[in-house]
């Protein structure tokens, strides 16, 4: 057997980490972490941002997890406050807490701002969940629970695990993400008697016709995927259609 030198067999153990020849550190991390010299660089590496997001996902959890039965609505940050779309932004979010629900939204203005005003007036817990962005965007003033994001995915992750149901107003593209996002989770079953609520059938029957005619038109979903969205104009059909489906999934429950 060809002997190898004392050198190229060191090595070292870091937590479930084996180093060996090059990836041998020249100091440990005891001795980085006591040293006040050097760069910070380290706060911007992965397994530190590691760090952030689980802080992040147990800083969420912690706020969120005594919440009532919640519904999250989402919508355009650019909607103005004298529009019809925030009109019903606020109804909607009234008529919910009215039938026991917190509202959470992404916290922002425009129609997230409407849920909230709406839920906070008739006396309902109104939930924001704010994100970093590189332009400035605070919680609006309706927010009585609120929680600052870094990152989307977390965010997202929140949106869904503590709301029994997704109700989308007009809006762009965040709210075409949120949507498809549930959209993608119900049909895969990750989530189950979680319905999807789209409010505006002018606003949506563009994409709706399109999902129709393409993505069904050539296979690329199932007619009866279809079924996974509702759209209506009407706050308390929205309303109804929730309440339904938790009763369902209450039922559910006490039936395993």
């Amino acid at each position: 057997m060809i002997g190898m030198s004392k050198a190229s067999r060191e090595e070292r153990r870091q937590g479930a980490s084996l180093l060996r020849g090059k990836f041998l550190p020249d100091s440990t991390y005891d001795e980085r972490l006591l040293d006040r010299r050097g760069s910070t660089e380290w706060l911007h590496m992965d397994p530190w941002r590691v760090l952030r997001i689980q802080a992040e996902f147990v800083e969420g959890f912690g706020q969120l997890a005594e919440l009532p039965p919640a519904v999250t609505v989402f919508g355009s940050a650019r909607t103005p406050s004298d529009s019809p779309d925030y009109a019903l932004g606020e109804s909607l979010g009234r008529a919910l807490a009215e039938a026991g629900y917190a509202v959470i939204t992404g916290g922002g203005p425009g129609c997230m701002e409407a849920a909230n005003k709406g839920a906070r007036l008739a006396g309902g817990v109104s939930v924001g969940l704010g994100i970093e962005l590189p332009f400035e965007q605070k919680l609006n003033d309706y927010v009585d629970l609120g929680v600052e994001f870094r990152y989307f995915f977390v965010r997202k992750t929140m949106f869904v695990k503590y709301a029994c149901g997704f109700v989308a107003l007009p809006g762009g593209f965040g709210t075409l993400d949120e949507l498809f996002e549930a959209l993608t989770l119900v049909q895969t079953r990750k989530v189950t008697s979680f319905p999807v609520i789209l409010m505006g059938t002018e606003f949506w029957s563009g994409l709706l016709d399109w999902i129709r005619e393409t993505l069904v038109g050539t296979g690329k979903i199932s007619p009866v995927d279809l079924d996974l969205v509702r759209v209506t104009d009407d706050v308390d059909e929205a309303v109804g259609i929730i309440v339904e489906a938790d009763q369902d999934r209450q039922l559910g429950l006490r039936d395993l």
